[in-house]
């Protein structure tokens, strides 16, 4: 029987646009391109996420990337936040989850500095019964140790537990720990496919 739902964040409760933040910040589309890719589209943006370097040292390691784009990255660095807003079925969905006796939690990969400057698209957390970023334990999704970290912090049993995320493999990680999992691909989809785990709201 499930009683908690875990949600990823990124693409599950907030949408996540850097390339059009990184537009309307004034750059054109080469420009968006390289800061791009010396930023979000690189390789080790989710080990940015594990919280190994400090905000200023990622900083350098993007501007080390394409140092002649030093100023667009420092631009799109400090207005990180344009590029999160939180969907509007959000606190709705929640509340009517928590009214018919669900806890809810947030498992997600998310870096130090872009979690200080997306607190209001983030206002959920006040919500939830529980909240592990990647940052915080300095571990990621998929590896297991952070399914565990999580469960252990607030004392679930994984097969009570069903893992919303985005991602396929952050599912089959969070699987392999014995919680159930959904890929999301929609507010809808979702809410079907939590109701093949007798979830009806």
């Amino acid at each position: 029987m499930i009683k908690n739902i875990i949600f990823d964040v990124g693409k599950v409760l907030v949408e996540w646009e850097p390339e059009q933040a990184m537009a309307r910040l004034g750059m054109d589309a080469a420009t968006v391109d390289a800061v791009a890719d010396a930023t979000v589209r690189m390789k080790d943006w989710d080990e940015a996420d594990r919280g190994a370097l400090t905000p200023e040292e990622l900083l350098l390691h993007f501007i080390e990337k394409a140092p002649e784009y030093e100023k667009e990255i420092r631009d799109f660095w400090e207005h990180i936040g344009m590029a999160i807003y939180q969907y509007d079925y959000v606190k709705e969905w929640m509340q009517a989850l928590k009214e018919h006796g669900y806890h809810l939690y947030i498992l997600s990969n998310y870096g130090a500095w872009t979690y200080e400057h997306t607190k209001e698209a983030l206002s959920f957390v006040e919500d939830v019964d529980g909240a592990l970023f990647s940052f915080q334990v300095k571990q990621i999704k998929p590896e297991p140790e952070i399914y565990r970290t999580l469960l252990a912090r607030y004392d679930l049993k994984a097969d009570e537990c069903v893992f919303l995320d985005d991602r396929a493999e952050n599912i089959e990680g969070a699987k392999a720990c014995g919680i159930h999992g959904i890929r999301f691909t929609s507010f809808e989809q979702a809410k079907q496919s939590l109701r093949e785990y007798g979830v009806e709201v």
